[in-house]
C-alpha cells in the first residue's frame, strides 16, 4: 500500500529577492554602461591600453548584471503544464554564467598584464588614477546595492562582478600613484595579475557552487546524512530509501522521500510536522513524502517499491545510497509550486 502526499510551505522571503533588487540592477546596468563609455572614451585619448582592457571588463560585467537581472524576473514566472516549478532554475544557470564571465574576464587581465611585461608600454599615470578613481566609486555603490542578497546565488554572482570590477581600478589607482613616484612601468601588469588572482578566488565558491546547483546536486549546508537521520527518527519510520534533495532555485530547496511505516499511515499531522521540522532544520520548503507500508516479514523494500526498476544505477537493497537530483519513474509525484 502506498500513499504519496505533499507537506509544501513557501519560504515566506522567497519570492522577494528578485523583485527587491530590481532598482540595483536599473542602478547598477547604467552607471556602468555610462562608465564603459566614459572609461574607453579616456583610454583612446590616453593611448592606455589598462583603461581600455578595464573598460572591456567592465562591459562584461553589464552582461552579467543584465543576466543576473534577468534570471530574477524569470524566478517570478508562474508554474504551468510545461514548466511546474516556473523558471525558478534559470537564477541557478545565471549564476553559473556570471560565474564563467567572471572567469573570461581574469583571462583576458592576464594576458593583457602578461604582454605588458613583456613589452612596456608607457603609461599616463595621472589620467589612468582619475578614471579608475571613477570606477572604484561607481562599482563600490554598485555592489552595495547588492549586498544584502548573499543568501541567494544569483544576487551574489552580481555583487562579486562588482566587488571584482572595484577591486580591478583600486589596483590601477595604485599602481599609477607608484609609477608617478617611481617610473617603473612594470608594476602595473604586476598588480593586473594579483587581482586577477584575488578575483578566482573570490569566485571560484560561486562557480563550484552554481556548478553543483545545475548538475541537480545538493546545495551547500545541507547533509544528507543529517537528513535521513532526522526522517528515520521520526515516531513510526522504520526506514528512508530514494531520498532525493536539490535547488529548485538558488533560494529554494526541494526533498523526496519515501518513508517506510509498517504501522500503517501517520495522517496529514505528522506530515505536517515532518515538513516544519525540515524547513526549520534544514531550509528545505518544498517536501513531497511518500509512505509505504510493507508486509509484514518483507525483507528491505525490494519489489514492493517501483522506482526500484527504474531508478538506473540505484542499489534496491542498499537504503544509504542516494541521488542528489531529481526522482525518476513512477510513485512520486510533484505538485504546482
Amino acid at each position: 500500500m502506498r500513499r504519496t502526499m505533499h507537506a509544501h510551505h513557501h519560504h515566506p522571503a522567497s519570492h522577494s529577492h528578485g523583485v527587491g533588487h530590481g532598482r540595483a540592477f536599473v542602478i547598477g546596468i547604467a552607471l556602468n554602461l555610462a562608465f564603459v563609455a566614459v572609461e574607453a572614451g579616456y583610454g583612446f585619448y590616453a593611448d592606455s591600453m589598462a583603461l581600455l582592457s578595464d573598460a572591456g571588463h567592465n562591459l562584461s560585467d553589464v552582461l552579467g548584471l543584465a543576466i543576473a537581472w534577468g534570471a530574477a524576473i524569470l524566478t517570478k514566472r508562474a508554474p504551468n503544464e510545461r514548466y511546474t516549478y516556473g523558471l525558478r532554475s534559470s537564477s541557478i544557470l545565471a549564476a553559473l554564467l556570471n560565474a564563467l564571465l567572471l572567469m573570461v574576464a581574469v583571462g583576458g587581465i592576464v594576458w593583457e598584464s602578461v604582454q605588458r611585461l613583456i613589452e612596456p608600454a608607457p603609461v599616463m599615470a595621472g589620467t589612468m588614477m582619475i578614471v579608475a578613481g571613477i570606477g572604484i566609486v561607481v562599482n563600490g555603490f554598485t555592489a552595495f546595492l547588492f549586498m544584502s542578497g548573499h543568501h541567494d546565488l544569483n544576487i551574489r554572482g552580481a555583487f562579486l562582478h562588482m566587488v571584482a570590477d572595484a577591486a580591478v581600478s583600486l589596483g590601477v589607482v595604485l599602481g599609477g600613484l607608484v609609477i608617478l613616484w617611481t617610473d617603473a612601468t612594470w608594476i602595473d601588469p604586476v598588480l593586473g595579475l594579483v587581482i586577477a588572482a584575488v578575483i578566482v578566488w573570490g569566485t571560484w565558491d560561486l562557480l563550484r557552487q552554481s556548478l553543483r546547483l545545475s548538475l541537480q546536486g545538493v546545495p551547500s549546508g545541507i547533509s544528507i546524512a543529517d537528513v535521513r537521520k532526522m526522517l528515520t527518527g521520526r515516531p513510526g519510520v522504520a526506514r528512508v530509501h530514494h531520498l532525493h534533495v536539490w535547488a529548485i532555485s538558488t533560494t529554494q530547496t526541494a526533498l523526496t522521500a519515501h518513508l517506510v511505516m509498517p504501522g500503517g499511515h501517520p495522517g496529514d499531522h505528522f506530515l505536517a510536522e515532518t515538513q516544519h521540522e525540515l524547513k526549520e532544520r534544514f531550509g528545505i520548503g518544498h517536501a513531497t513524502l511518500q509512505i509505504e507500508i510493507h508486509a509484514p516479514g518483507a525483507h528491505g523494500h525490494g519489489h514492493e517499491c517501483p522506482l526500484d526498476h527504474h531508478d538506473r544505477g540505484h542499489d534496491p537493497h542498499h537504503e544509504g545510497h542516494n541521488h542528489g537530483g531529481h526522482p525518476h519513474g513512477t510513485g512520486a509525484s510533484h505538485p504546482l509550486p
